[in-house]
């Protein structure tokens, strides 16, 4: 199993790194083999973070920690051995075909004295298979649609085959059901293989629905962290994002919904002054 920890970390941009950091000396213990989704609005440092765990960003002071050892001092091929990452703007090789990129997901396998093999095949045909795009394989990446390609972007981190995933807005530019088949596959991927998870997701909904450790973030820093039920209340949805809303939990399913109360609707019609962790009664004939 592999850990990834941050002790008292540090990261920003350019000349004001330093000085005018976006993460502040913030502390994070990855739960082994479950799904981490880092949430929080726009401008927060969810993305910041999320290059500064996979080693895109290095950071000022603090330390990013894989299995115990310094990321950043460790050689690159040995990380890519442990950790697959899924930037939110990966850049697309030009002329590359669906087939060449994903089987690039091998290449941190392969050595002097390791080739192509038979099972790098069986590999990249499963990553293809589970994601829905080996019709895809001879198409150029450049061709394809927002939602195909990020689907071929997640097929070649999952044929690199890592204990641990990386992934930033894995369901940009997705359909709702493309969103769902994603996630649905991140799950499989935690519960049957025993991969550890980290994604960063804007839907507040999806996150607490598919992960099971959430990381709440404003201004840089970690205002909540734990299960879904834990983070998400309406006092915290209040803190981090600034709305009013209503919690709603379907008893039965585990199911989330979170109803922002705009200026147009009073306060007063929220149960409870603020919200309710469960489904009203008036409401539960209907979930």
């Amino acid at each position: 199993m592999t850990v990834l920890t941050a002790e008292r970390l540090n990261l920003g941009y350019g000349k004001t790194a330093a000085t005018a950091p976006i993460v502040h000396d913030l502390d994070l213990v990855v739960p082994e083999g479950k799904v981490t989704a880092i949430v929080g609005p726009n401008g927060c440092g969810k993305s910041t973070l999320h290059r500064g765990l996979s080693r895109l960003l290095r950071p000022t002071s603090g330390r990013v920690l894989l299995d115990g050892q310094d990321l950043h001092r460790m050689p690159t091929k040995q990380v890519a051995r442990s950790m697959a990452l899924l930037p939110q703007h990966p850049v697309v090789p030009e002329g590359i075909t669906v087939g060449e990129l994903v089987s690039r997901g091998r290449h941190p396998h392969h050595g002097l004295l390791r080739q192509w093999t038979r099972e790098d095949d069986g590999v990249v045909a499963e990553a293809l298979e589970l994601t829905g795009t080996g019709h895809l394989v001879s198409r150029e990446v450049a061709e394809l649609s927002g939602g195909q390609r990020q689907r071929v972007w997640i097929a070649m981190v999952l044929a690199q085959r890592t204990d641990l995933l990386l992934l930033d807005e894995p369901t940009s530019f997705l359909d709702i059901a493309h969103q769902v088949e994603v996630l649905d596959l991140v799950r499989d991927l935690s519960v049957g293989r025993g991969t550890t998870v980290v994604m960063v997701l804007h839907d507040l909904a999806m996150a607490a629905r598919y992960a099971d450790h959430l990381v709440a973030m404003r201004g840089g820093r970690v205002v909540a962290q734990g299960g879904p039920r834990e983070v998400v209340t309406a006092e915290t949805v209040c803190d981090v994002f600034g709305i009013t809303c209503r919690v709603l939990w379907q008893e039965a399913t585990g199911d989330l919904s979170v109803i922002p109360l705009g200026r147009h609707r009073p306060v007063g019609h929220v149960l409870g002054g603020a919200a309710t962790p469960r489904l009203a009664p008036e409401l539960e004939a209907h979930a």
